[in-house]
């Protein structure tokens, strides 16, 4: 019998994988796009289980620190009860900027998982990265480009609509 399921051990979705992780980072960058706010969307995972979610709220808290991956650090903070997140990772739809990537460092995340880079002001290798940089007292691994196309094709639609239609080249 062709494809016999019972010969197949393998899950079809693993739940524990980059991609899922940053499939629900994604559900949060649609919570920011249905809010009228720039679609990122973060996660924090510890053992396997996303402990925090957020998404960009910039615009709505009228606070320029209000990323997605500060939020998310935030709540993650709260959910161990310690500002340390040594067993902790972030998941976020585009490349912490300069702040997120400091908060990252600070909060002593083991690592950091990003859809589409930022080469203009990207903090994790795009721009500069700082997360990784040998002078501060913690580094972050990094994984790039986890689904990156839907994460940086989710940010040109944002753009080019509010540009009237007009092509959007770069990713803000």
């Amino acid at each position: 019998m062709k494809g016999d399921m019972a010969a197949d051990p393998e899950p079809v979705i693993d739940l524990h994988s980059d991609a899922h992780f940053m499939g629900e980072a994604l559900r949060q960058a649609s919570r920011a796009e249905a809010a009228g706010e720039v679609p990122c969307g973060a996660v924090v995972v510890r053992g396997g289980l996303i402990i925090a979610r957020a998404f960009n709220q910039v615009e709505t808290l009228k606070d320029a620190t209000a990323h997605a991956e500060m939020l998310a650090i935030t709540q993650a903070e709260s959910a161990v009860g310690d500002w340390r997140l040594t067993d902790c990772e972030l998941y976020v739809t585009k490349e912490p900027c300069p702040m997120c990537a400091g908060a990252a460092v600070h909060a002593r995340l083991k690592r950091v998982i990003f859809g589409c880079p930022d080469p203009q002001g990207g903090a994790a290798g795009g721009l500069l990265n700082l997360l990784q940089n040998p002078s501060l007292n913690h580094r972050c691994e990094i994984t790039a480009d986890v689904r990156s196309e839907e994460c940086a094709e989710r940010l040109r639609r944002f753009f080019r609509e509010r540009r009237g239609g007009k092509d959007a080249t770069e990713v803000e």
